[in-house]
C-alpha cells in the first residue's frame, strides 16, 4: 500500500473520532478515551457535533436550564457526564436512560425539583452519582434499586423532608452517602433512618448534621439522636365475643372481633375480610359514636355488613355461613405494621360435635360451650381455627328470621358503646 494513502487513511480516522465542537476542546487520553471539555463556555444547552466515541464529557459551569431525550444522543458511549454548576431545572424522562455506559454523573449545583428517577433503572454500572444542591424534596423508595454498583451518593444541602423506609436496600457496593443539610421532619417515618445509621457499614460524611427541623420539640437535634421511647411499633391482640353466653344461638347471632392495639404514635386499625365470595378492606370505622352508621367512601354494599367502631371493634350482625373465612386485624402506625388473623367457621346443629368432625375436623373443638367475652387469640398464632358452634332446636328453625331488627340494633348500639368505654 502507498505509505502516503495509508498516513492520509490514518489521520481520516484519528480526525473523526476526534469531531469537536469550536466552543469544547477535544483531546486523547493515555488511557484511550475521548474526553471533550467544554466546561466554562457560558454554554445555554449541550452542544452539537459531538464524537460518538466520546467517552468523558464535561459540561460543567455553563448556563443550561433544560435537558431533553435527545440531548446526549451522539455521545451514547460516554461514562463520565460532568453537569454540575448550571441552572438545570427541567429534565424530560428518557434523558440518561440510553447511557447505559455511564459510571459517573455529576447533577449537584442546579436547580432540579423533579428529576426522571426511572432512567436509572438502565444505568446498573453507575458508581458515582452526585446531586446535592438542588431543590429535590422527595425521592422514591424505589430510586436505586438498579444501582448495584453505586459506591457514592450525594444528596446533602437538598429539600428533602423525609425518606422511604429502605430507600438505600439494594446497595451492595454503596461506601459513601452524603444526606446533610436537608430539612428532615423528624416524625417516626424517619425513626428507620437513625436505626440504619446505627447498623450500617456505610459511610456517613457530617452525620451529626442531618438534623431534625420538625416537630418543635426536636428542632436542632440530630436524627440520630431521635430517642426511642417517641417511637414504637405496634403491637395487637384480638379477642372475640358474642351477644349470648350459651350453647342455645338462636337466629341474630352476632359476631363481635375487637382488635387491641399499642404503639407511639396511636396506630390505625384497619380490618381485612376473606370469604369465598369476597375480599373486603375497611380501613376506618363506619359506625359514629352515637351509633349511626357513617357514609361509606367505597364498596358500599360490601362493607355496610360489618359494623366498625373506632375502638377497634367489628361487629358482624346476624353472621351467616357466607361470612366464614379469615378476619384479619392490622394496626398500622409510622413504624411499621403488625397484624393478627382469626379464620371463622360456622356449625350448626343437633349434634355440634358432629359439624366439628365433618365440616372442620382440623378446628380445635370448644367443648361445647360458646365464645366467652374475653377470650384471647394468641397474636402468634395468626390464623387460628375459631369455630362458633351453635345448636338451633326444631321449634326454633320454624321460627327463622323473627328476631326483631329493632333488638338487634339496640343491643349492637349498647355492646358498640360498651367497648368504646
Amino acid at each position: 500500500m502507498n505509505p502516503l494513502l495509508c498516513c492520509l487513511g490514518v489521520a481520516a480516522l484519528l480526525g473523526s473520532s476526534l469531531a469537536c465542537p469550536r466552543t469544547c476542546a477535544c483531546s486523547l487520553k493515555k488511557n484511550g478515551r475521548l474526553l471533550a471539555e467544554c466546561a466554562y463556555r457560558d454554554l445555554q444547552e449541550v452542544p452539537e457535533g459531538l464524537s460518538p466515541n466520546v467517552t468523558i464529557l464535561t459540561l460543567s459551569a455553563n448556563r443550561i436550564s433544560s435537558l431533553w431525550k435527545d440531548s446526549f444522543s451522539e455521545v451514547p458511549e460516554v461514562q463520565s457526564l460532568w453537569l454540575g454548576y448550571n441552572q438545570i431545572s427541567s429534565i424530560e424522562p428518557g434523558t440518561f436512560a440510553q447511557l447505559v455506559h455511564l459510571k459517573n454523573l455529576d447533577l449537584s449545583h442546579n436547580k432540579i425539583v423533579d428529576f426522571p428517577w426511572k432512567d436509572l433503572r438502565n444505568l446498573s454500572g453507575l458508581q458515582i452519582l452526585k446531586m446535592n444542591y438542588n431543590r429535590l424534596a422527595g425521592l422514591p423508595r424505589d430510586a436505586f434499586y438498579s444501582l448495584k454498583d453505586l459506591r457514592s451518593l450525594w444528596l446533602n444541602d437538598n429539600d428533602l423532608t423525609t425518606l422511604a423506609e429502605g430507600t438505600f436496600d439494594n446497595l451492595p457496593s454503596l461506601s459513601q452517602l452524603q444526606i446533610f443539610n436537608n430539612p428532615f421532619n423528624c416524625s417516626c417515618k424517619v425513626f428507620w433512618l437513625k436505626k440504619w445509621t446505627e447498623n450500617t457499614s456505610v459511610s456517613i460524611t457530617k452525620g451529626g448534621s442531618i438534623l431534625c427541623v420538625a416537630p418543635s420539640r426536636l428542632k436542632g437535634r440530630a436524627v440520630t439522636d431521635i430517642p426511642d421511647h417517641y417511637c414504637t411499633a405496634p403491637s395487637v391482640q384480638l379477642t372475640y365475643l358474642s351477644n349470648l353466653d350459651n350453647t342455645v344461638m338462636y337466629d341474630g347471632l352476632t359476631l363481635t372481633l375487637h382488635c387491641s392495639v399499642a404503639g407511639t404514635p396511636p396506630p390505625e386499625v384497619r380490618w381485612k375480610i376473606q370469604t369465598s365470595s369476597r375480599s373486603i378492606e375497611i380501613n376506618r370505622p363506619n359506625v359514629a359514636r352515637d351509633g349511626n352508621i357513617l357514609p361509606p367512601r367505597r364498596n358500599k354494599q360490601s362493607q355496610e355488613h360489618f359494623l366498625v367502631f373506632k375502638n377497634g371493634t367489628m361487629a358482624i350482625p346476624n353472621f351467616s355461613k357466607e361470612d366464614e373465612g379469615i378476619y384479619t386485624c392490622l394496626a398500622v402506625n409510622d413504624v411499621g405494621m403488625r397484624e393478627v388473623s382469626v379464620n371463622v367457621a360456622l356449625a350448626g346443629s343437633e349434634n355440634p360435635a358432629d359439624d366439628l368432625l365433618r365440616n372442620a375436623p382440623q378446628a380445635s373443638h370448644l367443648g361445647g360451650r360458646s365464645c366467652y367475652k374475653g377470650d384471647e387469640l394468641d397474636p402468634s398464632g395468626a390464623g387460628e381455627k375459631l369455630v362458633i358452634v351453635y345448636h338451633m332446636p326444631r321449634e326454633s328453625r320454624s321460627k327463622a328470621g323473627v328476631v326483631p331488627q329493632v333488638w338487634l340494633g339496640t343491643l349492637l348500639l349498647t355492646l358498640g358503646i360498651a367497648l368504646c368505654c
